[in-house]
């Protein structure tokens, strides 16, 4: 009995040995060994990485003009505050009386002072608090009654102005709080196609 198991034992072991060592009897060394390091790639001139000097750079005021495809926003003073505004293609009188018509419309906000001389609105815009936060899904699946919203909308006041901009294009921009601001000009967008 000892040699039968002796005999089942040995080629067992053997085999084993065999699969730990990686059957490397099978394997080729010859293009390993062949095998010849390139050189690195290399940058093509006037590829390589911009300069990064200017990247903190804070423009000056009303560096932040619209152009003729688009608004654009700046800042102006404290956080609070911002501008914005689009371009038309109309004179600045057309162009002022064309917002005066979408203002009184009264769809965007109630005009509360005009001053024809400067081109300009005040508006009263119903928008929601600056840095207002919706509650997720679980906030609103727990709390239904609407307690903690802070995303009311309140009364706040956009300064709108039509200037001239190029020859035969004005530009027309508002300011104020973020929200007053872009409900303003998106509306003013839509209703003069802009």
């Amino acid at each position: 009995m000892k040699k039968t198991s002796l005999a089942v034992a040995l080629p067992a072991l053997l085999l084993s040995g065999l699969m730990l060592s990686g059957c490397g009897i099978f394997r080729s060394h010859k293009a390993w060994d062949t095998a010849k390091q390139e050189s690195p790639l290399e940058i093509p001139p006037g590829m390589d990485t911009p300069s990064a000097s200017e990247a903190l750079v804070i423009p000056p005021p009303g560096a932040n003009q619209p152009t003729a495809n688009g608004a654009t926003a700046a800042t102006q003073g404290t956080a609070a505050t911002i501008t914005d505004g689009f371009i038309v293609s109309d004179d600045v009188a057309t162009a002022y009386q064309r917002v005066g018509q979408v203002l009184d419309a009264g769809d965007i906000g109630q005009v509360t002072a005009r001053d024809p001389a400067a081109h300009s609105y005040t508006v009263t815009v119903m928008a929601g608090a600056e840095g207002a936060s919706k509650r997720g899904f679980f906030g609103r699946l727990f709390h239904r009654n609407g307690e903690g919203e802070t995303s009311r909308a309140t009364a706040q006041q956009v300064s709108v102005t039509v200037t001239a901009s190029g020859r035969h294009g004005s530009e027309i921009r508002a300011q104020g709080s973020a929200p007053a601001v872009a409900k303003t000009i998106d509306g003013l967008k839509s209703k003069l196609g802009a």
